[in-house]
């Protein structure tokens, strides 16, 4: 039976030491909360009563709740407070030779049976435990920010932590109504590994000019419905923790590259970029603290409709399959003539030969597309627009089996887009300025936001998403931890709509690999390489779906 712990102490008052302590006092446990000095002290308690009251004014905590809570928490400077207390959590920088010194402090100070526990993101947990004389009795409580309000706890064990510590501390999550996923010593844990390989490959989409800030973070949002675009969310984490988070994982998880710190990373830290908390980053903000972003020399103009001859008013459908029949619908309801062509021969397409855009939503290989568009070439008129929603071949290779490559351009709904919220208008070094703003026009149109990217396999949202899962294949692979918790520690501690196993039984996992190899093919970066267990769920005819056969759907859960 687990132990009950009823009193806590939490060194490191910041946001989210204070988040820790406002958790164990809101659930009834009595915090003794530290700091290193009075001054640190006051601005704890300043960040604790603000978030306690604007709970309050939320109607999230009654007064007299609030009043209760504060009651719990008794405040002091210096650790020699903590002699008698159940657990001590530490908050403190992510430096472990910080954390080292502290813990060995507290093995001195504290009762024998006290449990030692880091907050750490990414530091091992082993070698912070190591510091002691204790190590059974220290593990990893690993909160996410904001602590009040997300509910997910990583519990990290090591070798040598004991049993009855790890059943505490699960035991404690759930008093505090946190779901807690118990791991082992890794780098970057689950969340962190898999999050910060992403926001690391969006930096560098970035620092390559691949697409502007806003239309990557518009990407991601609309097209992965995820609460944040990531540079907008590096700019909440703060670059200088990015950058320590990723070092460490790179240094410490086998020297992964899709870990290693993009460059732009440390020339913004050293610059004193550092997001809202220091006012700039890869956004501006009105100031230090800030969320309100505002103009600055890379805020893009406003781009309006293309007007003329770049508004196309009939457009041509090729195509017989789901999404082609989709997209006429959709063309029609917001105004547009739409001449549908099934593509099969040339009397067919022969009715596109006075449309302003035609739009190539077939289902074939490349070579397929590549002799459709041949043909288009030579039905459509000068100056007519050809389109494809291709996920997989560069459209460079369309348009250059056209004699009209300035015409091409790509417009992509990306698998996972709610309701076809976005469309990726993907430009090749051959599309002209004037197919580009056609391609704007169309968003517009649709009543879709358009975000214009380069010509490189997986344009945005499939080049960050599917490198992402195959990460989660890989870490379950591996034996770290079920697809159910990675499911877990991705929509609890990240906020994700769904976990990554879930989305890939959406997708397909066909589909996902088809798209993680031409990623591979494009990079060849050796952590884009398709996880082997991916590729054999596939030659097993396990590929989600609502088949009953995929992670999710009774095959795979460890």
């Amino acid at each position: 039976m687990a132990r009950e712990i009823t009193n806590v102490g939490v060194i490191g008052l910041g946001t989210m030491g204070a988040g820790i302590v406002e958790v164990f006092a809101r659930n009834g446990i009595d915090v003794l909360a530290v700091e290193i000095s009075e001054e640190a002290l006051e601005r704890g308690r300043a960040t604790l009563t603000g978030s306690t009251d604007r709970a309050v004014a939320r109607g999230k905590l009654a007064a007299e709740q609030r009043d209760a809570l504060l009651g719990r928490v008794t405040f002091a400077v210096g650790l020699a407070t903590l002699d008698d207390v159940d657990l001590v959590i530490e908050a403190v920088p992510e430096r472990l030779d910080l954390k080292r010194r502290l813990f060995g402090e507290l093995d001195r100070i504290c009762r024998p049976d006290t449990i030692l526990a880091t907050n750490t993101s990414s530091l091992s947990v082993t070698e912070i435990s190591v510091a002691t004389t204790r190590p059974a009795r220290v593990v990893g409580m690993h909160f996410f920010n904001p602590a009040p309000v997300m509910k997910l706890v990583e519990v990290i064990r090591t070798v040598v932590t004991a049993p009855e510590v790890v059943a505490d501390v699960e035991a404690l999550c759930a008093r505090l109504g946190k779901v807690g996923v118990t791991i082992g010593d890794r780098a970057g844990f689950i969340a962190n590994s898999l999050l910060f390989g992403y926001l690391n490959q969006a930096v560098a989409m970035f620092e390559a000019r691949y697409a502007t800030r806003e239309d990557l973070d518009a990407a991601m949002r609309l097209g992965c419905g995820l609460p944040m675009g990531p540079l907008a969310l590096l700019d909440l984490i703060g670059l200088d923790t990015a950058y320590e988070i990723l070092d460490t994982m790179y240094r410490r998880g086998g020297r992964d590259r899709r870990h290693a710190p993009v460059p732009l990373i440390r020339q913004m830290v050293t610059a004193g970029l550092l997001g809202r908390k220091s006012g700039r980053g890869f956004y501006t903000y009105q100031g230090p603290g800030s969320a309100a972003v505002v103009p600055d020399d890379l805020t893009p103009l406003a781009v309006e409709p293309a007007a003329g001859d770049n508004t196309p008013g009939t457009v041509g459908l090729v195509g017989s399959g789901p999404l082609a029949s989709a997209l006429a619908e959709v063309f029609a309801a917001a105004g547009h003539r739409v001449v549908v062509a099934s593509g099969d021969d040339h009397p067919d397409l022969a009715r596109l030969a006075e449309v302003d855009l035609v739009v190539e939503a077939i289902d074939g290989d490349p070579a397929d597309r590549r002799a459709l568009f041949a043909r288009l070439d030579k039905v459509c008129r000068p100056g007519a627009v050809l389109a494809t929603t291709a996920a997989t071949g560069p459209v460079i290779d369309l348009a250059m089996a056209t004699g009209r490559p300035a015409d091409v351009i790509g417009l992509h709904f990306p698998h996972p887009a709610p309701d076809r919220q976005l469309v990726e208008i993907v430009r090749t070094v051959r599309t002209s300025a004037e197919t580009v703003a056609t391609g704007r026009t169309v968003a517009v149109a649709l009543g879709r936001t358009g975000v214009v990217c380069d010509d490189r396999a997986g344009f945005v949202v499939d080049a960050l998403l599917f490198p992402y899962l195959n990460d989660a294949v890989k870490m379950l692979e591996a034996s770290y931890a079920t697809a159910e918790d990675i499911d877990h520690a991705m929509r609890l501690g990240c906020a994700y709509p769904v976990g990554p196993f879930e989305l890939l039984d959406r997708v397909g996992l066909d589909v996902a690999l088809e798209i993680q190899r031409g990623v591979y093919r494009a990079a060849r970066e050796p952590g884009l390489a398709p996880a082997p267990l991916l590729e054999q769920m596939v030659t097993a005819g396990h590929v989600g779906r609502g088949t009953g056969r995929g992670f999710r759907e009774g095959t795979v859960s460890s």
